[in-house]
């Protein structure tokens, strides 16, 4: 496959670095942080497992044609050990420190002052949980694709922990690549819907060029699998305190649930967020779990209408 264009941003990020919990973190800022206001305040952007903060960015060319959207702050985050932000020391990454890093975070780039928040996949699962511990940090939520994981059972625990000890005696790595065109092969691969053009700028931010070789921007420790269970009454129990509005985003082509082949379904889902009090489902059509890819204009609009409202 040859690859002849790459997409060019609309409205440019700059870069910013800050220090949080002893990391130094990266974000993408779009607009001056300090017009942030309780109309339309900032509005934070956090990205799946083995993704970026750009990933965004065609999402962010959408809104930024909107109405009211020409000049309103945005802030896209790279997880610890994803994108340019530092990797903690140790071999394993648990779930809990997303949602410390978020709080951290927020007290930085919006102290005082509540934000819109976005979580794409584990992103939108760690925007949930942040939600409820947290709910005066929150004015409005949105969750693309966040759907949660299988239920597991207390008698998993012993082996999920042999796994984990396992795991952590072997090194971990990630593939590397010929050229940045391997890379936007490769995400065109896991995603045939993207773009050729948003292929090619996505693979010079998902990967670097290092010796002659384009690695992956991703801590390969987080390839290691968690040793604490999924405890859906403890995920209930998250639910129940969120406060905001929520707009759950999904789309109707989502390959997600065939990952757990049926020991976690749609019908199972919708079943916990039964617990959410102010909870909207809308679907996207002609996209997988990568929406902000897929549709970043048709996203755009669902999320106009629902933050502006």
């Amino acid at each position: 496959m040859t690859i002849q264009a790459v997409y060019s941003p609309l409205f440019e990020a700059r870069s910013h670095f800050i220090t949080a919990r002893g990391l130094r973190h990266h974000a993408l800022i779009w607009g001056d942080l300090t017009k942030a206001t309780a109309e339309q305040p900032l509005l934070v952007l956090a990205h799946g497992w083995m993704d970026v903060g750009a990933s965004f960015q065609f999402m962010v060319d959408a809104l930024r044609q909107l109405p009211g959207w020409e000049t309103r702050p945005i802030v896209a985050i790279d997880w610890r050990g994803f994108g340019e932000t530092s990797a903690p020391a140790g071999d394993s990454y648990f779930f809990a420190d997303y949602l410390g890093d978020l709080d951290a975070i927020l007290d930085q780039f919006s102290p005082g002052r509540p934000v819109d928040l976005l979580g794409h996949s584990m992103g939108g699962n760690v925007a949930m949980l942040y939600a409820a511990v947290r709910p005066e940090r929150i004015r409005r939520l949105v969750n693309l694709e966040g759907f949660g994981m299988p239920a597991t059972q207390p008698d998993e625990a012993p082996g999920r922990y042999v796994k984990w000890l396992n795991e952590i005696k072997a090194p971990a790595r990630m593939n590397d690549y010929d050229t940045v065109e391997g890379v936007a092969q490769r995400l065109q691969f896991t995603n045939p819907r993207l773009r050729p053009d948003f292929a090619l700028w996505l693979a010079g931010q998902w990967a670097r060029e290092e010796g002659g070789r384009w690695v992956i921007n991703a801590d390969p420790a987080h390839k290691r699998s968690q040793p604490i269970l999924y405890r859906v009454e403890e995920v209930q129990a998250f639910l129940k305190r969120i406060t905001m509005p929520v707009l759950f985003v999904e789309a109707a082509q989502t390959a997600y649930f065939m990952l757990f082949s049926g020991k976690f379904t749609r019908d199972e889902f919708l079943e916990r967020v039964k617990f959410v009090p102010n909870f909207r489902l809308e679907t996207i059509q002609e996209a997988g779990h990568m929406v902000h890819h897929d549709q970043p204009t048709e996203l755009a609009k669902h999320l106009a209408q629902f933050l502006d409202a």
